[in-house]
């Protein structure tokens, strides 16, 4: 019987995710009836191969049964579990009782001779002569009338054991009867510092459309805080019907730019770029000079279009119609988007639709773009990105997207299953240190962390929290450091949030006169601004594969409801970060940290240096229960570093 096979998605409906060179960890119960030994293998291959590769499984308490390998280039893969009942095993286990209880086992030897008999037969057949003829003497020898104790003593060998293992009867083998699939993706899929902002607010001059060209300025500045991918909203032209004004005005003014996310007008659509923003030429420009700094572009795809989009007017079967002929635009009460008509992807003519909207992620592909950020992926059906994404990823597996779907955590799983690389969280939400650890425990460990790749952006145009818009300075650094520690992804949409705007529209957490809706001039060197203290953070997480690579955090008890402490840990155990944060932006706390100091490789009998990566102080510690400090004022988060350098035997230095 083989059961509770993981990493396995909803019984092989989809694929398990993982990035290149990471480790896949199999594991099963795997049992029979009776007092047999049972051995197993894990077989995987790139999809395609004819040829597996197999790897033996270790036993593990409770019949459960574990194995791990190394995935390869961005594809898929795909593994299934074969097992036996190990004869050979079974009666060696035997004998050894009984050679032990001192009985007579000159039967017992005969048992085993023709078991021994039958894998020479079977390395043979293998063409495997030198294991062959050494196992048909050690045979002869077992039946042979040398003393019993020596006899019994070969029988028991190790020797004997590992060349009878190299051919088992897998005559009677079960096997799992499918193959479970990975998508293997790149590195960016699971690991990346997001930086959002609007390319027409990039102007030197207030008042003045930025454009791409003005762009460039801006990439050298968010490469200096260390991001690694800069998305744009939508960068297409933008409807003038019904046009929104400032702050989601029904009616604008004459200069009034529109939403972004209202794609399309007379000069194009979707594959058009906005004539404010420069040509499709400087749009390249742009990409290979981000690439030049080491940076990523990430391009919004939004499935919608304005009532001015060449859609309406060449494929008018495309859009939902009401009784009175007229096309639907977008509702979600009590707000209307008069300026957007969404989309029918179950209209009659439903192929011809879907194939253009894969031909537009085909057309920003052919111009340097390989990560997308989806809008409202949970507003369309599943079958759609299921195919659209599959079909993507059969000529370009390097391409990420992350899917922007705030909404129930059921659809939100669905459309991770679905194909989206990353996606959206309730992060934003989760303020408390209850919310955050009860969170995260499920969100980072499996079955999640198998398909679902949290990144934690810290706002969006769409949201600035209610935590942001109360708790000054503070309140910024704190959620910025626990998206950065808390998962492989963060992201921030700026300079709002490093200039740390919090002035909202009233009981709402929409900003007040955003970006959506109009063009601002910002000051980047502000001295307010947060951009080293982002930097700091990006710093730490390139200089710590505990963060970018490890698994989820792992909680630690404070006796304080408003200080959270966790670590990560790198996936060799080598290195963890120890994060510690003040939840209250407003006042000082403190509080008494308790560490599993031996879990961590601590020596429990010398004190320790602490070593803040945050702010540089050092601290001495002693034992697994330490007093922590952090007043919102100067620094409302420390980040230790926990690595072990030896020495010589006996000196080790912890640094943390």
């Amino acid at each position: 019987m083989i059961e509770r096979v993981s990493p396995d998605i909803d019984g092989g409906r989809f694929p398990v995710k993982r990035v290149a060179a990471e480790r896949v960890t199999v594991r099963a119960n795997i049992f029979t009836e009776g007092h047999d030994r049972l051995s197993a293998v894990v077989k995987h291959r790139s999809h395609g191969s004819r040829r597996w590769h197999e790897l033996p499984m270790q036993a593990l308490p409770n019949d459960r049964f574990e194995a791990s390998f190394v995935v390869g280039a961005p594809g898929m893969h795909e593994y299934t579990i074969e097992a036996w009942i190990d004869r050979f095993g079974s009666w060696r286990a035997g004998l050894a009782k009984k050679v032990e209880a001192a009985m007579e086992v000159s039967s017992e030897l005969l048992e085993g001779a023709a078991i021994v008999e039958a894998a020479a037969q079977r390395a043979e057949a293998a063409r495997s002569e030198t294991d062959a003829g050494w196992l048909v003497a050690q045979a002869r020898t077992l039946r042979g009338e040398s003393d019993l104790a020596d006899r019994a003593e070969l029988a028991l060998s190790t020797e004997l054991a590992r060349a009878v293992g190299r051919h088992p009867d897998r005559a009677d083998a079960s096997s799992l009867g499918r193959a479970v699939q990975i998508v293997i993706e790149t590195q960016r899929a699971r690991t990346g510092a997001w930086y959002e902002f609007f390319p027409r607010s990039t102007s030197k001059e207030p008042g003045v459309h930025g454009t791409f060209r003005d762009c460039e300025a801006w990439l050298e500045y968010i490469a200096d805080m260390g991001f690694d991918v800069v998305y744009l909203p939508p960068i297409h032209p933008i409807g003038s019907s019904h046009r929104k004004g400032p702050n989601n005005a029904t009616v604008s003014g004459p200069e009034d730019p529109g939403s972004p996310w209202a794609v399309g007008s007379e000069e194009g659509g979707h594959k058009s770029v906005n004539p404010a923003l420069g040509s499709l030429a400087d749009f390249d420009r742009l990409v290979a000079r981000a690439r030049e700094l080491g940076l990523e572009l990430a391009l919004d795809i939004a499935f919608q279009c304005s009532p001015d989009h060449p859609y309406v007017r060449k494929h008018p079967e495309w859009f939902r119609h009401r009784p009175d002929g007229s096309i639907q635009y977008a509702e979600n009460p009590p707000k209307k988007y008069q300026d957007i008509y969404p989309l029918d992807f179950e209209c009659e003519h439903w192929r011809e639709l879907w194939h253009e909207l894969a031909s537009v992620v085909e057309f920003w592909i052919d111009h340097g773009i390989s990560i997308f950020r989806v809008d409202n992926p949970h507003t369309k059906p599943f079958a759609f990105w299921e195919w659209m994404i599959r079909q993507i990823r059969e000529e370009h597996p390097e391409v990420v997207f992350l899917s922007e779907a705030f909404t129930r955590s059921s659809v939100m799983q669905y459309l991770a299953k679905s194909g989206f690389s990353q996606s959206y969280t309730y992060f934003t939400w989760r303020n408390t240190k209850h919310e955050i650890e009860e969170y995260f425990r499920e969100l980072c460990r499996p079955p999640l962390a198998d398909f679902m790749r949290p990144n934690l952006f810290v706002n969006t145009p769409d949201i600035l929290p209610e935590y942001l818009q109360t708790g000054k300075r503070a309140a910024f650094q704190v959620r910025a450091t626990l998206a950065a520690t808390l998962a492989h992804s963060w992201g921030v949409y700026g300079p709002v949030f490093e200039l740390c705007v919090a002035d909202a529209l009233p009981g709402s957490e929409e900003y007040r006169d955003s970006e959506k809706y109009e063009i601002r001039h910002w000051k980047l060197d502000d001295p307010w601004s947060l951009r080293e203290y982002l930097a700091r953070l990006n710093l730490i997480r390139r200089d710590n594969r505990a963060i970018t690579e490890g698994e989820g955090p792992e909680f630690y008890d404070v006796d304080n409801r408003e200080i959270v402490a966790f670590t990560r840990r790198s996936p060799d155990c080598e290195e963890a970060v120890l994060v510690v944060v003040n939840l209250d932006p407003h006042h000082a706390q403190s509080g008494w940290l308790s560490l599993p100091l031996a879990a961590l490789g601590i020596d429990t009998e010398r004190p320790f240096q602490v070593h803040d990566l945050l702010g540089g102080a050092r601290y001495l510690w002693h034992g697994p229960r330490n007093f922590v400090s952090l007043d919102p004022e100067s620094t409302p988060a420390h980040i230790f570093r926990l690595r072990r350098r030896v020495r010589t035997e006996r000196d080790f230095d912890y640094f943390l």
